[in-house]
C-alpha cells in the first residue's frame, strides 16, 4: 500500500479537519498534539481510499463467471510476461553492444516496451466489457418469455395480440443478448490466445538470442523478424 497525496482525497481531509476541531475545541488537547495527529489521519485516510478505489477499479465484473475467470488468468499471465520482457531487455543489452547490433537491440527493446503495455490493454478490455447491466440478460428475458406464454393461454382478442407482440419482441431481444455475449466471449478468448502466442514468441526470441551467432547477419535478421512479430501481436490487442 503506497502513500498518496491527501489533498487529492477531500473526504480524508474533511475527517482530519473534524478530528483536529474536536481534539482542540472539545477535548481541549494541545495543538502540538492534534496537528501531527490530524496529518497522520489525513495520510492514513487518503491511502485507504486510494487502495479501495484501486481495488474496485481492478475488480472484473462481466456478469459471466467464465469470462471473469479467463480475464483474471490473462492478467496473471500478462504480469509474468512483464518479468520475462524485462529479463530479455537486460539480456539483450549485455549481448548486443557492437555498432552493427544496435538495430537489433532497438528492435528487441521496442518489442519489450510493447509487451509492457499488455496489462493496461487487458484493463481497458475489462472496462469495455464490464457493465453487464447495460446488456440484456438472457436469463431474465427467458423468464419473462415464459410468463408471457403462460398469460397467452388465458387471453384472447386484443390482449392476446398484444401478448404475442411482446413475445416476438422478447425473442428478438434474447437473440440480441446472445449475440452480445458471444461477441464478449470471442474478444476474451482472442486476448488469451494473443497472450499465449506472445509468451511463445518471447521465449523463442530469448532462446535464439542466447544461442545465435551474433556476428552472422542472417541470424541477426531472424532475431529482428521475431521482434517484429511480437510487436505486431501486441498491436493486434488494440483491435480487440
Amino acid at each position: 500500500m503506497r502513500i498518496v497525496n491527501p489533498l487529492n482525497y477531500p473526504l480524508a481531509i474533511l475527517i482530519a479537519g473534524i478530528s483536529l476541531f474536536l481534539g482542540v475545541k472539545v477535548i481541549k488537547l494541545s495543538n502540538f498534539i492534534m496537528l501531527p495527529s490530524s496529518i497522520v489521519i489525513a495520510i492514513i485516510g487518503s491511502t485507504f481510499l486510494a487502495s479501495n478505489n484501486q481495488s474496485n477499479h481492478s475488480k472484473i465484473d462481466l456478469d459471466n463467471k467464465t469470462l471473469e475467470a479467463e480475464l483474471s488468468q490473462a492478467k496473471k499471465e500478462a504480469e509474468l510476461l512483464l518479468n520475462k520482457a524485462e529479463n530479455l531487455r537486460l539480456e539483450a543489452k549485455k549481448l548486443l553492444h557492437d555498432s552493427w547490433q544496435m538495430e537489433l537491440l532497438t528492435a528487441v527493446e521496442y518489442s519489450c516496451d510493447r509487451t509492457l503495455e499488455l496489462p493496461q490493454k487487458i484493463e481497458d478490455l475489462s472496462n469495455k466489457l464490464s457493465g453487464g447491466d447495460s446488456l440484456l440478460s438472457v436469463e431474465e428475458l427467458t423468464e419473462k418469455l415464459k410468463e408471457i406464454k403462460k398469460k397467452q393461454k388465458s387471453a384472447d382478442g386484443v390482449a392476446l395480440q398484444k401478448l404475442q407482440q411482446i413475445e416476438l419482441s422478447l425473442i428478438r431481444n434474447i437473440t440480441l443478448a446472445k449475440e452480445g455475449q458471444s461477441a464478449r466471449e470471442a474478444q476474451v478468448f482472442s486476448l488469451t490466445n494473443l497472450i499465449t502466442e506472445s509468451a511463445g514468441i518471447l521465449q523463442q526470441l530469448q532462446n535464439k538470442l542466447r544461442t545465435a551467432d551474433l556476428t552472422n547477419s542472417q541470424e541477426l535478421n531472424d532475431l529482428q523478424a521475431l521482434s517484429q512479430e511480437l510487436v505486431i501481436l501486441q498491436e493486434n490487442a488494440y483491435l480487440l
